[in-house]
């Protein structure tokens, strides 16, 4: 760019702040610095920043007193490493040129539909890091108010795969499965993953991080065994087992549905046609031919109502097929949390029950994945209409899918054990009675607040389920934590909320 050569008025020295701000870039400079002032730089403006041919568009934040000097500007995490730097470094700082891309968000606030080269101009931008949370907020805003029509989801979905990398395979089947998520708990997938391996299905699984939830499946599988790996290690890994549980993010898969799922989260945003692209993006782009959709409903659940259900499970299977991707949908009982634990080692504690065929492992889980699988099976063609689930339910009990998953865990790295909280504390039974109802998103919030997923030992354990009888004073459930600090806080969060778990009166 022409407007990125260096003048002494707009080189800098730049400082390595340390301060994460997850994927936003920032730059802090003094309001009345000699780049600001020559560029004419206001607050919160978006500048360019460029070094050694590395560019990142960030948003800038001005000083006024002491905490940066005047011939430096202070870099976050983010913005320090995608440009490469090491102390001592000098940037560029410019105006960038106007984004063309944002005149195909205002046209469809205007109510006009968009097309192929549309999105693909969109996401391009999202991916560079040239959209901020501003800009972001417009464009999912744009497709929420007004609903995708399938054109414009084939073309969104199209746009996402091609932003990144993809993997191909040379097996003629790659299964896969998805959960659309807010259900605490439902750690479903190492399980799939090691009964389908198993049974000689490739099963090349990239999973995400949490990112409004107390554990991803990633964060739950890193207690288990490594996740950072790159393309070439998840190629070994499944070539020689079969499968794998492994974390997205370190291979560039549609990398444009992060960005926008954190972006959406803070919103409470979710459309239809923006969950098809985001869900189907990641699959095509990973390679998977055969998909299981694990779709729970209930009214604290991410999808609430049967209706909702059955519209996205058409718009799945629909746009799947034109990619050449054979679905699955499975509509579950979304009424409740899945198994006991809810943060990654308690739900990695679940996962090691049900494959090692522990007698107290929790049932529902172990059900739920059986069902999943079987679905897989038969969607493969690897067992007959209606046997699947049998057959995934003799590979736990045989003992093959603890097997197979304890070599998975060595390929991606060695095998780990879970580590264990510090501190815990029950939460009771008011009254006895019976109970009527556990809400999904308070339980998962609680969760999140002892210090899931950061903590990985952190989060909450239930003892109940909807209609078991309980006693005055029984545990209802055992919170744990970290440190006492942490469970203080998660503890004032369940005092102001206390029908997280409803007890009615008998």
């Amino acid at each position: 760019m022409s407007n990125t050569r260096p003048t002494e008025t707009n080189t800098i020295r730049a400082r390595r702040l340390g301060l994460d701000t997850q994927f936003e870039a920032v730059v802090f400079m003094r309001k009345d610095c000699h780049v600001c002032r020559s560029e004419g730089f206001s607050a919160h403006a978006r500048v360019l920043l460029c070094h050694d041919g590395h560019q990142v568009i960030a948003t800038l934040y001005q000083v006024t007193g002491d905490l940066i000097a005047h011939n430096e500007a202070a870099l976050s995490e983010s913005a320090w490493s995608r440009l490469g730097m090491k102390d001592g470094d000098r940037i560029v700082v410019t105006h960038p040129d106007p984004l063309d891309s944002l005149s195909h968000v205002r046209s469809r606030i205007y109510g006009h539909d968009l097309g192929e080269s549309s999105f693909h101009a969109i996401i391009e931008d999202i991916v560079e890091g040239k959209y901020s949370d501003i800009d972001l907020s417009s464009f999912i805003t744009a497709c929420a108010a007004r609903p995708l029509d399938h054109k414009e989801i084939l073309a969104l979905t199209h746009a996402m795969v091609e932003a990144g990398e993809r993997l191909r395979w040379p097996a003629g089947i790659v299964v896969d499965k998805h959960s659309v998520g807010g259900l605490p708990g439902n750690r479903t997938t190492p399980i799939i993953v090691a009964i389908a391996a198993s049974l000689g299905l490739m099963m090349p699984k990239t999973s995400s991080r949490a990112i409004t939830s107390p554990s991803g499946t990633a964060d739950t599988m890193e207690t288990m065994a490594p996740v950072d790996l790159d393309t070439a290690a998840i190629r070994r890994v499944v070539e020689h087992e079969g499968g794998c549980v492994v974390w997205g993010g370190a291979v560039r898969l549609s990398p444009a549905d992060d960005i926008l799922i954190r972006v959406e989260r803070a919103l409470d945003l979710d459309s239809e046609g923006q969950m098809i692209a985001s869900v189907l993006s990641k699959k095509i782009a990973a390679g998977s031919t055969h998909l299981v959709l694990d779709l729970p409903v209930g009214p604290t659940a991410k999808v609430r109502s049967p209706e909702v259900a059955q519209a996205l499970a058409q718009g799945l299977s629909s746009i799947g097929e034109t990619f050449g991707l054979r679905t699955k949908v499975v509509v579950g009982d979304g009424l409740q949390p899945v198994g006991r634990g809810i943060g990654p080692s308690l739900e990695a504690r679940d996962v090691l029950a049900v494959l090692k065929g522990e007698p107290d492992a929790p049932a529902d889980l172990r059900r739920r994945a059986t069902a999943l699988t079987g679905a897989l099976l038969e969607l493969a063609g690897a067992a007959s209409g209606g046997k699947g689930e049998a057959m995934a339910a003799r590979e736990l009990d045989n003992g093959h899918a603890w097997a197979k998953f304890q070599r998975i865990c060595e390929a991606q790295g060695g095998m780990r054990v879970p580590p264990k909280s510090r501190q815990q504390r029950p939460i009771a039974a008011e009254r006895p009675g019976k109970v009527g109802a556990i809400d999904n998103r308070r339980i998962a919030r609680l969760a999140k607040l002892a210090g899931a997923p950061d903590d990985k030992a952190a989060g909450v354990d239930l003892h109940v389920k909807v209609g078991d009888a309980v006693l005055a004073g029984q545990p209802l459930c055992t919170v744990h934590a970290d440190s006492p600090g942490e469970l203080a806080y998660a503890f004032d969060y369940a005092t102001l909320n206390p029908d997280i778990i409803t007890v009615d009166k008998s």
